[in-house]
């Protein structure tokens, strides 16, 4: 009983802290309706469990560049994910712009956790990453894997992303995939930037320039 409890604190204050991000979003944008209830969430945690997967590759990614002349922003890199998602998408029968925004979202997501990173490192010396991974042998095949697995996610979840509720399942959906993935507190402001795209007709929110 006293695990059980200890994992509903975690979730529940993890969903406060996603939700925090939530009151910034347009009002068009947030939740109008009752909340669904916690099984709910169930139908889109693939989708948020491969965000979370991403954020956390995100440590490899900062890990690889810190210290060297490679910027954390990519303009060629983020325009050539974005490309291939908008063209993978039309195959899957999803809407490109949608898609790319969706994708959006994880890069700069990505890149917020990259900068809490090295401003941490830049801070605390002692915390520096001592291995160097390799972007393109170790790191980019990683995030290869995710974005195939993402787009069928999106296609699996697109009713559930359709529905009025979906923002709120969303939310519940990504606390428990923070809890499952152990996000700290920067990985969790990642999360909620990786959120606002997610349920499909939300369209307030500005497609990344490609």
């Amino acid at each position: 009983m006293r695990i059980r409890r200890t994992r509903s604190v975690v979730v529940a204050a993890s969903a406060t802290l996603l939700l925090s991000g939530a009151a910034a979003m347009p009002a068009a944008a947030q939740p109008q309706h009752a909340a669904p209830p916690l099984s709910g969430a169930y139908g889109l945690t693939p989708l948020t469990n491969l965000f979370a997967e991403r954020l956390l590759i995100a440590d490899k990614v900062a890990a690889a560049k810190y210290g060297t002349d490679r910027p954390i922003d990519d303009p060629a890199r983020e325009e050539k994910i974005l490309d291939d998602a908008a063209a993978r998408a039309v195959g899957l029968g999803l809407d490109p712009d949608a898609v790319v925004a969706v994708f959006g979202d994880q890069i700069e997501a990505n890149k917020l956790v990259q900068r809490g990173l090295c401003t941490r490192w830049d801070a605390h010396p002692e915390e520096r990453p001592t291995q160097r991974p390799d972007l393109d042998k170790e790191v980019r095949p990683a995030l290869d894997r995710i974005t195939a697995e993402l787009l069928n996610t999106l296609v699996t979840t697109e009713g559930v992303r359709s529905s009025p509720s979906c923002e709120l399942r969303l939310y519940g959906a990504a606390a428990w995939s923070a809890y499952g993935h152990d996000l700290d507190v920067l990985h969790l402001k990642g999360m909620g930037r990786a959120l606002p795209s997610a349920c499909a007709g939300v369209n307030d929110h500005a497609i990344p320039p490609r």
